[in-house]
């Protein structure tokens, strides 16, 4: 496998299309899998492919100069468990931290939900440093209860 990330850059909306829909456990409201793809177009996104083959994206969204959050993260179901999630996340965060920031957050789904799928999400960001900092039960809907996990990438 001959690894490499690009971006920030607008990339290819059909290769994050098809990443997402590769795992539905994931991204399985269609109408949140588009805006998604829609988003790849205008926020800074960031690819990790081996060769030409998009297997997984990484899209940012500014909310304040020091202040990102992900907007979206997915590998590929072929290419999952091999720590390009990991290689995809520090490369945004080493050009998060050059351009100011100091925080980045993410929301997913809670562990008040039952779904293990989100088990492994929560599980993923707690690896890469992220902490859980609060759940808004409807932010959603109530059977999507929201948890926001912080990290702080870069001391001021």
């Amino acid at each position: 496998m001959t690894l490499r990330t690009d971006g920030p850059a607008n990339h290819s909306q059909a290769e994050c299309e098809e990443i997402l829909r590769s795992i539905p456990d994931w991204f399985g409201i269609e109408e949140a899998l588009l805006e998604y793809v829609a988003n790849t177009k205008t926020l800074p996104t960031f690819v990790i492919r081996d060769g030409v083959q998009a297997l997984g994206f990484v899209s940012l969204r500014q909310h304040f100069a020091q202040a990102w959050e992900i907007d979206c993260i997915a590998i590929h179901a072929t290419a999952r468990n091999k720590g390009l999630g990991t290689m995809l996340l520090l490369y945004a965060e080493q050009w998060l931290i050059a351009q100011g920031a100091q925080f980045l957050q993410v929301k997913t789904i809670a562990a008040t939900s039952p779904n293990p799928h989100y088990a492994q999400t929560r599980a993923f960001y707690e690896r890469m440093g992220f902490t859980a900092i609060e759940v808004f039960p409807e932010l959603w809907d109530p059977q999507n209860p929201c948890l926001q996990m912080l990290k702080a990438i870069r001391c001021a």
